[in-house]
């Protein structure tokens, strides 16, 4: 009886875990939680109707590093210094004195893994300089391999510090989402009797997209729903997983994408949900993404709330829930744990920026959104085939304010008719400018911090 009570004391104090599972280029429309009627997404469906469902959540970049850069660190890219997307041969990276998510839970006694795509920084800025235990995946974007680029060098899986398997075609490819998948999987039962912290950043479905041979052809709607179809499986082997280990009712489990679709890829893109534009543009078609936390028992079932939440509100969420101390650097996240949990609380933030990638082009405050002119990218064009980019052009927007609440595809300008608007949106632009910087008016931004330097 006395050892029973001990355990149970044990199961009680226990901190929780955390699962981070971030998609590449998914677009806000692609889930049929979000409204896809074209195939069905059964597993992150679950995970909605068991937790909570937000409709304005928005990545801190429309591209991959600075993207993930956010997610980890809980600051916009500009401030850590990763505004733009990295090469293989970038100089620079998410600088290791930064906190992030891993070295954050890492003096608690977290085990920490990355699994998949890092895309923020090469040799001495890869997972396990940053406070990853282990590291399982690519360096970087899977495009970027000598088929697109004759100065790349090939594209390798690594385990920990070593390249261990090349990937060589797309019947490799194929194989990332269930290898990702089993190592995550692994990882979880072999961490079951301690707190851990797994971040699961898959490849897909970035271009080039693929589904292994269970999955290729299973939709019958192409090869995008079939790879979006292996995803929602990989998503349903780690909350069976969890409830195999009995770690369900103690794991947070948070599912998002770092941008949105890559519209010129066509029938190998997603979609944005009937929201303008898509990557790489700081229309909502760019930022808002998907975003769904799930924790049995703590976070009512069914939730679907409005509120503007943001993946740089999961670190300082992560490290309230767990009692962690954060360092007193500046950051841009917010702790959103009381939402999750049901509160009425209705104002997170007063403002939003939308950056690309060094710029300020646009702030959310509300349901108002002002641009400020800038260019950008057009994908109106007609969309590729087979995996090849029709391309883009630039187009330009003038000062533009739209109301999202009655116009969340950012059609009708109502700068015109709101002068009190547009003026109290540009003194937040004004802010932001003298805080992050800003390559459009060559603000420098008295809070950004120097990036990460490959040695």
């Amino acid at each position: 009886m006395l050892g029973a009570l001990a355990m149970l004391a044990v199961t009680v104090v226990r901190p929780p875990n955390f699962v981070v599972i971030f998609a590449d280029d998914l677009g806000y429309g692609d889930l049929s939680c979000y409204g896809n009627r074209d195939y069905r997404t059964p597993n992150l469906d679950r995970m909605a109707a068991e937790g909570v469902r937000f409709t304005n959540f928005y990545s801190a970049s429309p591209g991959c590093s600075p993207s993930r850069a956010a997610l980890l660190t809980g600051s916009y890219p500009v401030r850590v210094g990763v505004p733009q997307v990295l090469n293989p041969d970038s100089p620079t990276g998410l600088n290791p004195e930064e906190s992030n998510l891993a070295n954050t839970l890492k003096p608690l006694g977290y085990a920490t893994a990355c699994v998949g795509k890092w895309h923020l920084g090469v040799k001495n800025l890869m997972p396990t300089f940053q406070g990853f235990d282990t590291f399982y995946g690519l360096p970087y974007s899977n495009d970027m391999w000598p088929p697109n680029g004759a100065s790349w060098p090939r594209l390798w899986l690594h385990k920990d510090r070593e390249a261990v398997e090349e990937v060589k075609d797309l019947a490799d490819q194929a194989e990332l989402t269930g290898k990702y998948t089993r190592f995550a999987t692994d990882f979880i039962r072999d961490h079951r009797d301690r707190p851990f912290l797994l971040y699961l950043a898959h490849s897909m479905p970035h271009v080039p997209i693929a589904a292994s041979k269970r999955f290729a052809g299973k939709t019958g709607k192409g090869l995008y729903a079939d790879t979006i179809t292996e995803l929602d499986w990989s998503v349903g082997e780690v909350l069976r997983t969890l409830k195999a280990t009995g770690l369900d009712a103690n794991t947070l489990v948070f599912f998002a994408s770092d941008n949105g679709p890559w519209l010129p890829y066509g029938d190998h893109a997603g979609s944005s949900g009937g929201f303008r534009e898509g990557k790489g543009t700081s229309f909502e078609g760019g930022f808002r993404v998907p975003g769904i936390f799930r924790w049995l028992g703590r976070i009512p079932k069914g939730q679907v709330r409005d509120e503007i939440v943001t993946t740089m509100d999961v670190l300082p969420t992560v490290s309230s829930l767990a009692g962690a101390k954060l360092s007193d650097v500046e950051r841009d996240g917010v702790d959103v744990s009381d939402l999750l949990q049901g509160s009425s609380r209705r104002s997170v933030r007063p403002w939003f920026f939308y950056f690309w990638p060094g710029e300020l082009q646009a702030v959310r405050s509300g349901d108002w959104k002002l641009h400020v002119p800038h260019k950008h990218r057009n994908q109106a064009q007609p969309a590729g085939q087979g995996g090849r980019s029709a391309g883009e052009v630039t187009a330009s927007i003038e000062l533009s304010l739209f109301d999202l609440a009655k116009d969340p595809g950012e059609t009708t300008n109502l700068a015109g008719r709101n002068p009190e608007v547009v003026a109290r949106l540009m003194r937040m632009i004004a802010i932001g400018r003298r805080e992050l910087g800003d390559t459009l008016t060559g603000s420098k931004g008295s809070g950004v911090r120097p990036p990460g330097r490959v040695e």
